[in-house]
């Protein structure tokens, strides 16, 4: 490993901070004549700053101003096609296949690009080599001598990739690329350790050399890998939702409390934790969030105050046990339904869209649910997410849907999915006669359980 980090410093020998980033010059060969796209990472989500179409050989250029900040981004053309490339004040050349893969990709006077590379390729060859000694750890008899062997071995490859951040850090202090090696790297575990001293260790020890002042490693998706990195020594398949959530808590409080130190990393984290843990319906870990955690940025003044901020406020609104936000939506013909005027001993509120899937599937389902009622206990009122309503009207005559149906028309922007926080479809609540939440099942299972446990099946 010495040689080879050694022989790749020599070839990698261009000073990083020589020059302004100027341009990307890519050749993807039998790509002549299609269009490439230049994207800029924010975390794990992506913005297209620029395209260009390639000429007759493949070939494209991206002309960037000296402002451009460093950071990750991916350039790409077609679906599945695409190759991510690090700009830090230097030109990047690059050739490549029409497939776009990492092997078949070569940089010239690219120091960073090589960089890049060559430790994703080292550290895959390390950590897969790690994964298949960890069960030799936990089950080879201690006694033997091939448990020594294996033990030894395992602690070298770790102190193998320490050596080989560390070399690369002096090389290159100014490198984008070996900071996200850094806040990438896992603290060294002593072989002895066992399985649960692992991940106690890991729980106490992972985010120790996380420096969580790096705001330009937020152009990358850098600190919501290590996030999920983290979350994940909390998580057990064999945890219930309670259980996880309960877990999840412990981890969200550790790496928030630490990230405080920085206003724009803690509110990307904060912002990352809340959008995940929506997106899986762990509403206790949303709401504990919302009681603990503010947005940095956020103002008392309610016209100033963040999007983020707003959202971690009607989390606290929406959870099991508050009163329903109010809302009024027009129906078909115009007319105003409003939630509170509902008069049944149940309602059920659900966001939906006629180009969602799971919904179009679902909704069949809940009708039959719905017509078995006798006597009728609980009221259906769907809230569509739709913004054609030739789409939606067709779907409900269709469907026979004979329900409250209504919608704003204005998809994720209207009034109502903003007061539920909606930003997936379906969404459900449960609501008793006083409109308060009952239960927010996610699926039509989840749905069916809710009903049986409040007599409704």
């Amino acid at each position: 490993m010495k040689k080879l980090i050694f022989f790749f410093l020599l070839v990698a020998s261009a000073a990083l901070d020589a020059q302004n980033v100027c341009s990307i010059n890519g050749e993807i060969r039998n790509n002549g004549g299609k269009k490439v796209y230049l994207s800029g990472y924010y975390g794990e989500k992506v913005k297209l700053i620029d395209s260009a179409t390639c000429d007759p050989a493949g070939r494209f250029v991206f002309s960037l101003k000296p402002s451009t900040s460093p950071g990750l981004y991916k350039i790409f053309s077609g679906k599945d096609r695409s190759l991510d490339l690090v700009l830090n004040r230097e030109n990047v050349e690059f050739t490549t296949n029409e497939t776009m893969q990492s092997d078949s990709t070569t940089f010239k006077g690219s120091a960073e690009n090589n960089l890049y590379y060559f430790f994703q390729g080292a550290d895959r060859k390390i950590q897969t080599k790690l994964e298949l000694l960890v069960p030799l750890l936990d089950f080879y008899p201690e006694q033997d001598v091939f448990f020594l062997q294996a033990a030894a071995e395992y602690e070298r490859l770790q102190l193998s990739e320490k050596q080989m951040i560390d070399s690369l850090s002096r090389v290159y202090p100014g490198s984008f690329a070996v900071r996200m090696f850094k806040l990438q790297q896992t603290p060294f575990l002593s072989a002895n350790l066992g399985k649960e001293g692992r991940l106690a260790y890991l729980k106490q020890h992972f985010l120790d050399t996380a420096d969580f002042s790096d705001t330009l490693l937020l152009k990358s998706p850098a600190w919501a890998n290590k996030a999920i990195s983290y979350l994940s020594f909390y998580s057990n398949n064999k945890y219930s939702q309670k259980q996880l959530e309960s877990e999840f808590i412990k981890a969200v409080t550790v790496m928030l409390s630490k990230a405080s130190v920085n206003a724009e990393v803690y509110k990307f984290l904060l912002d990352y934790f809340v959008g995940g843990f929506d997106k899986y319906h762990f509403d206790a870990v949303i709401t504990y969030i919302a009681d603990n955690f503010q947005d940095p940025f956020s103002c008392e003044d309610q016209a100033r105050k963040t999007q983020l901020q707003k959202k971690l406020e009607n989390f606290k609104k929406i959870s099991i046990g508050k009163i329903a936000p109010d809302i009024v939506v027009p129906d078909p013909k115009g007319k105003p339904i409003r939630l509170s005027e509902i008069k049944s001993e149940y309602t059920l509120l659900v966001f939906w869209s006629s180009e969602c899937g799971h919904c179009v599937q679902m909704m069949p389902q809940l009708k039959e649910l719905y017509d078995k009622q006798k006597p009728k206990r609980w009221e259906v009122m769907t809230v569509s997410i739709d913004t054609s309503r030739t789409e939606w009207a067709t779907f409900l005559r269709e469907q026979k849907l004979s329900w409250l149906n209504g919608s704003e028309l204005k998809g994720f922007n209207s009034v109502s999915a903003d007061e539920y926080n909606i930003f997936a479809t379906p969404t459900m609540f449960l609501l008793d006669r006083e409109k308060k939440i009952l239960a927010k099942p996610i699926s039509y299972r989840e749905l069916e359980q809710a009903l049986r446990e409040n007599n409704l099946l």
